[in-house]
C-alpha cells in the first residue's frame, strides 16, 4: 500500500478508467433480472417470492463469491483475477439462453453472479495503483460502475421488446466477453504484485489475509454496506416491478423511471469519494443514514384512508405518495446512498492497508448479501402484508440500526480517547462553572476504583454500592421476564375473544419468544462491559415499552393477522434478552464469597417475573384497570367480558419507573470495560460450552416449561380451569434459585448440581407416568405436583450452575495464565470472562423457551400426547448427570467444584 504522499504512477489513470469500465459491464450483466425476469416471470407464471428469488440469486453468488476472490486479488494480481472471472461469467450469462424451466434458471443465475464478485477484486486491484489521500476519490470513481444496473434498465427493455428476453441474454454475455479481453490488453499488474514476483515471494497464506475479519468493527462496516449497497441492488432489482404494481406503468416507462434511480446511486458514488477525501468518511456516513431514515420513513408510509369526528360531523382524507414525489423521493435516497457506498469504501485502506482484498470482500459480500435477501424478503412481505410498502419499511429499520450503532461506536470511541477530560466534566456540562470537585465526584456514574475482595472497602463502600445496584437490577430483570413470558398467558385467551387459531398457531406464538429471547442473549451477553452496565441495563428496560404496547393494541381486533402477532411475540424475546447482560452486569460488583447469592437473588427474583406475570395477568384483563383509555372489553364464548390488552398495557408503568432507576441509580465499573474481543476468548474454553450443556438442563428446563406450563395443562386437562394457579410452578423455581444459592456456596455447585439432575429425572418420569393415567381421578393433581418437582429442582440448578461458573474460570486461568501476569490482573481476567460465559450460557440455555413448548406441540401433533416429548427430556437429563460427574465432581475431574 502506498504512503499518503506516494506519486501517483502514470497508468494509474487508464487502470482506473479501464477497471470502472469492465466494472460497469460486468454490473450490467449482474442485473439482467431485473429486466428480462419480469418477462419470465410471465411466461412462467411465477409468484412474488419465487421472481424475488430468481431476481436474487445472481446477487446471492457475486456476494459469496467476494471474499475468495478479494483474497485471491490480494494473493495473484487483480489483473488476473478480474479478467478470468469476467470470462467466467460471460459463459454462465449465455448458457442462460438456453434455460427452459425455472430451476434451470435458477443453476444458470449461479453463474451469472460471478459478474458482481469483481468488485472485491477491482476494490484491491485500483487501491494498490493510489495513495491513501487520493484512495477515496478513486475507489469512488470505480464503484460509479454501479451505472451499468442503470444501462441494463435503459437498454435491455428496448432489446427484450423487439428480439425477447433470450437476446438480450446472448449480447450480454459478448459484450462482458469482450471486455474481458480489452481489459486484459490495456491494463498492467499492480506495483505490489510485480515486487513481491521480483523478490521471489510467495503471496500470504488466505489465513492471514483473513485475520482481521475477527474484528467487530469490520462487521460494522458491513451493516453499513448491507443497507447503501445492499439496500441499493434490491431497490434496482425491485423497482420496475414496483412501478408496474403500484402505479400501473409499462416495462419500457418503469425501466426508465428505475434507471432515474440508479443514476445518481451510482455516477455519484465517484461525488463520494471526493467528499470522503476532503470532509471525512464519517460525516458523509452521518449525511447519508440521516436522510435515508427520513427518506425510507416517508416512502414506507401506505395510501391511508383517515375519519376524524369533529364537532359537525366526519372529516375524512386520505393519504397517498404520488409518482412525482415518489421519483424525487427515490432520487436523493439514491443520491445520498452514492456518497455512502464511497465512504464505507474509504474506511477500509485506511484501517486494513494490507488486507484491502480480505476485508473489501467481506464488506461486499455482506452488501451484496443484501441485494440477494432483500429483493427476496420484499417478495415475502409483499405475499402476506399485501403493502406494497412494506419494502421500505424494513429499509427503515435497517438503516436506524446501522445508524445507532455507528453513532454508539463513534461516542464510545470518542470516550475512550477524551476519558480523562470528560470524567472531570460533571453531569450536566454547562453547569461546570458552579460545580466543584465535590459537586463532580458526586455525580459521576463510573467507578473508578472498585474492589470487592478487599475486606476492608467491601465493608465500607462496596456493600452499599453492590446492593444498591443489585436492588435496582432485580425489579427491571422482573419486568423484563413478565414481558418476554407474558405471551404463555395471552395465547391461552386469545380463542375466546374470537381469534380462530389452531393448536399449533397457538404454540408458535408461545414459542417465538424464547426463540427470539435467546438469541438476543448472544449479543446482549457482551453488551455491559462495551457500554457499561448502567446505560445498557436503561436501553434495555425501556425496550420493554414496545412489546407491551404492541400486544396492548393488538389483542382488541380479532381481525389483527397473524402476522403482527408473530412479530410482537418475537418482539417480547427483548425481555429474554436482558437477563444475560443483567447477570454480567451484577456479577462484577461482588465478591468471590457473596457471588453466588447475588446472582441467585438477582436471577430467582428476576425469574419471578414469570410467576407475577401468571398471577397478575388472569387478574387485570377481567377489569377495566385503565379506564376508557385502555380500550373496550371483548365479549367471550361464555358470556364474560376480558380486557386482554391490559396483559401487556399493566406493564408500561413499572417499565417507566424502572428505566428511570437504572439511569439514576446504577453505576458503571470502570476495570469491567471491555471489547468483544477481549471477551471472545471464552469461545476456546472448552468449560463454556460445557457449561451451556448443564444449565440447558436447569435454566432452559425452567424457562421452557414455563412458557408452555398453561397451554400444556389446557390441552391434556382441558376440564380443569387451572389459569389460576399455574403460576406457582414458576413461582416455586424463583424462589427455590433466590433462596438456596447459600447451599452451593458452602457444599459446592458441581456437587448440588449433580443431585439436582437426578431429582428432575425423577420428577420427569413422574409428569410421565400421571400423564399416562390423566382420564383417572386425581391424575391432574399428580400431574401438578412432578411438575413442582420440577421447577423447585430447575431453581436449585438454576443457581448452583452460575456458582460454578467463576470457580471454574479461576481455576482456569490460573492454570493457563503466563507466569509473570500479577494477581490482580488474574483475577480481572477471571472475573471478565466468568461474565461473558454467565452471559453467553444463558442465551444458549434460553433457546429452551422456544424448543420445549415446540416440542410438545410437535410430540401433540405426531402421536396425540406429550409423552414422546417429555422422554427426550428425561434422556437429556441423564447426560446432565453423566456430565457434571465427569468433568466437576469425580475423585479427578478436571475441575472440582
Amino acid at each position: 500500500m502506498q504512503a499518503p504522499g506516494t506519486p501517483v504512477p502514470k497508468q494509474a489513470g487508464r487502470i482506473l478508467g479501464m477497471s470502472t469500465l469492465a466494472f460497469t459491464t460486468s454490473f450490467a450483466v449482474w442485473t439482467i433480472f431485473s429486466i428480462i425476469g419480469i418477462r419470465i416471470q410471465q411466461e412462467l407464471g411465477l409468484t412474488d417470492t419465487q421472481f424475488g428469488l430468481l431476481a436474487g440469486t445472481p446477487i446471492l453468488t457475486g456476494s459469496l463469491v467476494r471474499i475468495v476472490l478479494g483474497v485471491w486479488a490480494d494473493q495473484y494480481g487483480g489483473r488476473t483475477v478480474f479478467a478470468l472471472t469476467m470470462l467466467a461469467a460471460a459463459a454462465a450469462t449465455a448458457l442462460l439462453s438456453l434455460a427452459d424451466s425455472y430451476e434451470t434458471m435458477l443453476l444458470a443465475a449461479l453463474g451469472v453472479g460471478l459478474a458482481g464478485g469483481t468488485f472485491a477484486v477491482g476494490v484491491a486491484y485500483v487501491s494498490k495503483w493510489y495513495p491513501r489521500g487520493r484512495q477515496g476519490t478513486a475507489l469512488g470513481i470505480f464503484g460509479a460502475g454501479n451505472v451499468g444496473a442503470a444501462v441494463t434498465k435503459f437498454v435491455a427493455p428496448f432489446v427484450m421488446v423487439a428480439f425477447g428476453w433470450t437476446t438480450v441474454a446472448l449480447v450480454w454475455a459478448a459484450a462482458l466477453a469482450v471486455m474481458a479481453v480489452v481489459f486484459w490488453l490495456t491494463t498492467a499488474d499492480d506495483p505490489e504484485t510485480i515486487a513481491r514476483r521480483a523478490r521471489g515471494e510467495k503471496p500470504r497464506s488466505a489465513f492471514l489475509e483473513l485475520a482481521p475479519l475477527k474484528r467487530l468493527q469490520v462487521w460494522r462496516f458491513a451493516l453499513y454496506y448491507f443497507f447503501v449497497f445492499g439496500a441499493f441492488v434490491s431497490l434496482a432489482l425491485w423497482l420496475p416491478h414496483y412501478l408496474v404494481g403500484v402505479y400501473g406503468l409499462d416495462i419500457k416507462t418503469a425501466g426508465m423511471l428505475a434507471a432515474f434511480y440508479s443514476v445518481p446511486a451510482s455516477v455519484f458514488r465517484a461525488y463520494g469519494g471526493h467528499l470522503s477525501d476532503r470532509k471525512g468518511a464519517r460525516t458523509i456516513m452521518y449525511w447519508t443514514f440521516g436522510v435515508s431514515v427520513i427518506a425510507t420513513f416517508m416512502l414506507s408510509y401506505p395510501p391511508t384512508d383517515y375519519v376524524i369526528h369533529g364537532l359537525a360531523g366526519p372529516i375524512a382524507f386520505s393519504t397517498s405518495m404520488g409518482l412525482v414525489p415518489f421519483v424525487i423521493l427515490i432520487f436523493v435516497l439514491g443520491f445520498f446512498m452514492s456518497l455512502g457506498k464511497a465512504a464505507v469504501y474509504k474506511h477500509i485502506p485506511v484501517y486494513y492497508p494490507d488486507n484491502v482484498g480480505a476485508v473489501g470482500g467481506l464488506v461486499g459480500l455482506i452488501g451484496g448479501l443484501g441485494g440477494f435477501i432483500l429483493p427476496l424478503t420484499f417478495g415475502v412481505m409483499l405475499d402476506l402484508t399485501g403493502i406494497w410498502t412494506s419494502c421500505f419499511m424494513l429499509l427503515f429499520a435497517i438503516v436506524a440500526a446501522a445508524f445507532i450503532w455507528m453513532h454508539l461506536s463513534v461516542r464510545q470511541m470518542e470516550r475512550q480517547a477524551l476519558a480523562p477530560e470528560l470524567d472531570a466534566l460533571p453531569e450536566l456540562p454547562e453547569m461546570r462553572e458552579i460545580h466543584g470537585p465535590a459537586e463532580r465526584a458526586a455525580t459521576s456514574r463510573v467507578i473508578e476504583d472498585w474492589r470487592p475482595e478487599d475486606p476492608d472497602f467491601w465493608k465500607t463502600t462496596g456493600r452499599r454500592v453492590a446492593r444498591r445496584n443489585l436492588w435496582i437490577s432485580i425489579p427491571c430483570l422482573l419486568l423484563a421476564f413478565a414481558v418476554w413470558m407474558v405471551w404463555s398467558m395471552v395465547v391461552a385467551k386469545l380463542p375466546a375473544i374470537g381469534f380462530a387459531y389452531s393448536t399449533e398457531q397457538l404454540f408458535w406464538l408461545a414459542a417465538l419468544p424464547g426463540l427470539s429471547g435467546a438469541t438476543l442473549r448472544i449479543f446482549y451477553a457482551f453488551m455491559v462491559p462495551v457500554f457499561g452496565g448502567r446505560l445498557w441495563t436503561t436501553l434495555s428496560t425501556a425496550s420493554l415499552l414496545i412489546p407491551a404496547f404492541g400486544i396492548g393494541y393488538a389483542v382488541q381486533n380479532p381481525e389483527t393477522p397473524y402476522l403482527i402477532f408473530l412479530v410482537l411475540a418475537l418482539l417480547c424475546g427483548f425481555g429474554g434478552g436482558n437477563f444475560a447482560s443483567s447477570m454480567a452486569n451484577i456479577s462484577f460488583f461482588f465478591p468471590k464469597n457473596e457471588k453466588g447469592n447475588a446472582l441467585a437473588l438477582n436471577a430467582g427474583l428476576g425469574n419471578l417475573g414469570v410467576s407475577v406475570m401468571q398471577f397478575l395477568v388472569p387478574l387485570v384483563i377481567t377489569m377495566g384497570v385503565f379506564g376508557a383509555m385502555g380500550g373496550d372489553a371483548r365479549p367471550t364464548a361464555a358470556g364474560d367480558m376480558l380486557w386482554l390488552q391490559n396483559a401487556g398495557f399493566v406493564w408500561v408503568p413499572f417499565i417507566l419507573v424502572a428505566t428511570v432507576a437504572a439511569w439514576f441509580g446504577m453505576n458503571d465499573i470502570a476495570s469491567a470495560r471491555a471489547s468483544f474481543r477481549d471477551q471472545a476468548a471464552i469461545f476456546g474454553r472448552s468449560h463454556t460450552w460445557i457449561m451451556c450443556w448443564l444449565y440447558t438442563g436447569t435454566f432452559g428446563s425452567f424457562i421452557g416449561y414455563a412458557a408452555a406450563f398453561p397451554l400444556l395443562t389446557r390441552t391434556q386437562f382441558p376440564e380443569i380451569d387451572a389459569l389460576q394457579f399455574v403460576f406457582l410452578g414458576p413461582l416455586v423455581g424463583a424462589l427455590s434459585r433466590a433462596g438456596t444459592g447459600w447451599i452451593s456456596d458452602r457444599f459446592g455447585g458441581g456437587r448440588v448440581t449433580l443431585w439436582t439432575f437426578v431429582l428432575m429425572i425423577a420428577g420427569t418420569a413422574g409428569v410421565i407416568w400421571f400423564l399416562g393415567m390423566k382420564d383417572q381421578p386425581g391424575a391432574f393433581w399428580g400431574f401438578f405436583a412432578m411438575f413442582m418437582v420440577l421447577f423447585f429442582a430447575t431453581g436449585i440448578g438454576n443457581a448452583s450452575t452460575f456458582q460454578m461458573i467463576p470457580v471454574i474460570m479461576r481455576t482456569v486461568i490460573d492454570r493457563t495464565a503466563p507466569a509473570n501476569l500479577a494477581p490482580a490482573e488474574r483475577l480481572r481476567q477471571a472475573e471478565r470472562e466468568s461474565a461473558a460465559i454467565i452471559g453467553f450460557t444463558s442465551a444458549i440455555a434460553a433457546y429452551g423457551a422456544f424448543f420445549i413448548p415446540k416440542a410438545y406441540g410437535s410430540s401433540i401433533a405426531m402421536t396425540g400426547g406429550a409423552e414422546a416429548a417429555l422422554l427426550g427430556f428425561l434422556g437429556f437429563y441423564v447426560t446432565c448427570v453423566a456430565v457434571t460427574w465427569f468433568f466437576y465432581t469425580r475423585k479427578n475431574a478436571p475441575v472440582r467444584c
